[in-house]
């Protein structure tokens, strides 16, 4: 497949948020990305930051048409998203290829909406925790880093997509530091696909969300800032706290901290906590929630 046939397949996703939602202070209120076409009838992935309680959403195809589209679902656990047109785009499905049969060092294409390209490789494939209470197991990091990478395609040598363009990160190599892109893999999403078409969300009961964004500093998670009226919040988790315990077992990093919460049961679960906090120890008992229940639903089409 030439590259301007993948080109096709891209668009960019332009978003409008109402500034009461709860993602607005931290996402912004009008977000800007790109998409990909994987169903002829105009289905289009990305990336969900974009999309979070938009009530509003705009492609934009390679040759400067402008379609409305509408959320079909955002999916907490891979940060996929999905949009469906509601006019004809008229543009050819990309094919889903296989991430986990990709390896470090193979070449790839990150694509934008706007038809930027970056020629990458795959530099590593490894383990991701994100400080918004996001783990996947296995992200694909590349490089170069492409200057527009929220939502852009990831697409490998067999013309067929590897992944989603999320984050964009520094990797240091050699006493040196230089940009790379994390990649949500597209392995991820034909587990799920059929329950965000037709429910909106995965059929399985939603992790515990806590609304604590944290960091991991020589092994120890200190939390960042707490989100305001979260879980965290109202439990009295602070800024510069250091978690060091959850359920009286050690937390050793922020993906097992992750792991461990999560471990504990569905949302609404209470997390006892042990927390470091200016020299003393104590105790929290955080009674977690559906982060979903937060968010504002997509409007009815």
């Amino acid at each position: 497949m030439t590259l301007r046939s993948i080109m096709r397949s891209v668009v960019a996703v332009r978003a409008k948020i109402p500034q009461d939602a709860f993602t607005a202070t931290a996402l912004g209120t009008e977000r800007e990305g790109s998409g990909v076409v994987i169903r002829d009838d105009g289905l289009v992935l990305t990336i969900g930051y974009l999309v979070t309680e938009a009530d509003e959403i705009w492609l934009t195809t390679q040759d400067g048409r402008v379609v409305p589209a509408h959320v079909v679902a955002y999916d907490q656990a891979t940060g996929f998203g999905l949009v469906q047109a509601l006019g004809r785009l008229g543009l050819p499905a990309l094919g889903l290829g296989s991430s986990g049969k990709a390896a470090v060092g193979d070449e790839a294409v990150f694509v934008d909406g706007t038809g930027r390209h970056v020629d990458a490789r795959i530099v590593a494939k490894q383990e991701f925790a994100g400080y918004w209470e996001y783990l996947l197991d296995e992200a694909i990091f590349i490089a170069p880093a492409h200057p527009g990478w929220g939502g852009a395609a990831l697409v490998g040598e067999d013309g067929r997509l590897l992944g989603i363009g999320s984050l964009l990160l520094q990797m240091e190599r050699s006493g040196e530091d230089f940009d790379i892109n994390m990649v949500v893999p597209i392995d991820l999403l034909p587990p799920i696909l059929d329950d965000l078409l037709t429910r909106g969300q995965v059929d399985q009961p939603p992790r515990p969300w806590l609304g604590a964004f944290s960091a991991e500093s020589n092994g120890k998670v200190v939390v960042a800032s707490v989100a305001k009226g979260s879980p965290a919040a109202k439990a009295g988790l602070k800024a510069g706290d250091i978690i060091s315990d959850i359920r009286n077992e050690e937390v050793r990093g922020l993906a097992d901290f992750y792991r461990k919460v999560w471990s504990g049961g569905p949302a609404g679960v209470e997390v006892p906590m042990r927390v470091l906090r200016d020299g003393r120890e104590s105790w929290l008992r955080v009674k977690s929630a559906d982060r979903n229940a937060f968010l504002r639903k997509p409007p009815l089409q």
